[in-house]
């Protein structure tokens, strides 16, 4: 049994690192998009250095839920405490995972607003659908937390 928690843990451990591997590269990325946008030699148009802005917000925030992401499954699946029982662990690691989902969702949201108010505004409601989406997620996270009181936060 102890193999079988060992190899567990060793996934865990691989998985988290990807995580923050792939953070770590769409950081980079984002800084490459943002130094096209910003590069003073660059003699792009203003839309374009505006869109490779909000290229690079669209990677930060994808790389951020990465991060967040590789630090919540190392904390709660390898670095677990054994003192805390299994519905508390569950509970705060949905909300953790939760928290990054609708903080991404939102921002992404947001960004595809401003790029598709530009461009292509008959697509606004694609964007909207990813507010939506963000909104009900939060909405059916408040409800599982207002009917299960008895699991601690």
């Amino acid at each position: 049994m102890k193999a079988v928690h060992r190899a567990f843990s060793a996934g865990f451990i691989i998985a988290a690192g990807l995580f923050f591997l792939c953070g770590v590269l769409l950081v980079s990325l984002a800084a490459l998009e943002m130094w096209h946008a910003v590069n003073p030699w660059n003699l792009a148009a203003m839309g374009t250095r505006f869109n490779l802005i909000l290229e690079s917000i669209g990677l930060l925030t994808m790389s951020v839920a990465s991060l967040e992401l590789g630090q919540t499954v190392m904390e709660e699946e390898v670095q677990r405490s054994a003192r805390i029982d299994t519905s508390t662990r569950m509970r705060r690691f949905l909300s953790r995972f939760l928290i990054v989902v609708v903080v991404s969702l939102s921002i992404e949201c947001l960004v595809a607003v401003f790029q598709l108010l530009h461009e292509t505004p008959e697509l606004l409601p694609h964007a909207a659908s990813i507010g939506i989406a963000a909104a009900l997620l939060l909405a059916a996270w408040a409800a599982f937390a207002w009917l299960h009181p008895d699991l601690p936060a």
